[in-house]
């Protein structure tokens, strides 16, 4: 097992909620607030309970790191992010999370409520064991174990949710506040802030998907080979993956890309070929990844395969259930990942 294997499997080892329960656990949470209508001083107390909830549930952090924010200062609600600091009114150590912009607007709303403005109403000065105790409470309420309930696990709940949907595995090691390893090229280096441009974009898809294709990878051109007619585009990955894609001088030119420049490439399912065999496949295409499958669903018509590759990096094939040559395939078996470089579509802000 490669460090990357082991630091995925620290994410998603042990039982945790997944998308659908955090949905419903959340649910729970905005129904407990708003219920709380009969009593000011309660309503608040709800209020703020709610807010450390959603804090977590969207960025990941820790309790003690929500519960030292200065919400009026440290959640930017016009850049979508939320500031944690190592120590307060101090940018040494800061770490900038993303969060979806409705969950901005959300956390705006119920932070303008005016008393939590008054100087005698300190909005995060709770006791961290009231707060587990109703985390508790809702995840009960749900039907939940009340232990995957805790701020603690909703925390890595939150890791796997980002991981299932395709953040490399260093941006969500980097959201989290995780000391990082060098997962790059010894070539190509990623900034903080291009790091936190990664996490943006996957944190924007994951609530506004706009692309048939499933198969995205993000990260910064390394090379570009100017042929007569068209030209080969190196991408290397947030997790050192290095993706090939072919495009004309006129797209170029109309991308504005150039050497150093963050792009997206995308690769739909079905232009995805997966190749049983232990050795690298002598073939003519350009983009050849080893992973491993990670899921099999068998369809009617088609049968998807979500296969992980050794930086967490999730890639799906789909193929005809019918005739299906990787019939014998099954989950925990390595495959060679294939695609073409004439498949990878190039995607700039």
């Amino acid at each position: 097992m490669t460090p990357q294997d082991s630091i995925h499997a620290e994410f998603e080892g042990n039982q945790t909620f997944d998308s659908i329960q955090l949905k419903q656990l959340e649910q729970s949470f905005q129904q407990w607030f708003e219920d709380a209508v009969s009593r000011k001083d309660i309503r608040l107390s709800r209020q703020r309970i709610y807010v450390i909830f959603l804090i977590i549930r969207y960025t990941g952090a820790k309790l003690n790191e929500v519960l030292k924010l200065n919400p009026f200062e440290d959640i930017d609600t016009d850049r979508h992010c939320i500031i944690f600091r190592m120590y307060k009114h101090d940018n040494k150590g800061t770490r900038e999370v993303q969060i979806p912009e409705f969950v901005s607007k959300l956390l705006h709303c119920l932070l303008a409520e005016p008393q939590f403005h008054e100087p005698a109403w300190k909005l995060f000065d709770v006791d961290p064991g009231f707060v587990r105790r109703k985390f508790y409470e809702r995840s009960s309420s749900c039907g939940f174990p009340s232990r995957l309930g805790g701020p603690e696990m909703i925390r890595k709940a939150r890791a796997v949710e980002l991981l299932r949907d395709k953040m490399p595995l260093l941006a969500v090691q980097k959201l989290l506040g995780h000391s990082t390893p060098n997962l790059t090229s010894a070539y190509v280096t990623f900034s903080d802030e291009e790091l936190r441009q990664a996490t943006k974009f996957h944190i924007d898809r994951e609530f506004s998907r706009k692309t048939s294709a499933c198969n995205s990878f993000f990260g910064k051109i390394q090379a570009i080979h100017m042929g007569d007619i068209q030209a080969r585009i190196e991408l290397v990955t947030i997790g050192g993956a290095v993706v090939q894609s072919i495009i004309t001088h006129g797209s170029l030119d109309r991308l504005g890309l150039q050497v150093g420049r963050l792009v997206t490439a995308e690769i739909k399912a079905p232009w995805v070929i997966l190749v049983d065999q232990k050795d690298d496949p002598r073939c003519s295409a350009e983009n050849r990844f080893n992973g491993i499958i990670e899921k099999i669903a068998k369809g009617k018509i088609n049968t998807e395969y979500s296969i992980r590759l050794p930086d967490g990096t999730q890639i799906s094939s789909i193929t005809g259930t019918h005739n299906n040559r990787h019939y014998s395939l099954q989950k925990g078996d390595r495959v060679w990942v294939l695609f073409n470089c004439y498949a990878v579509i190039l995607h700039v802000d």
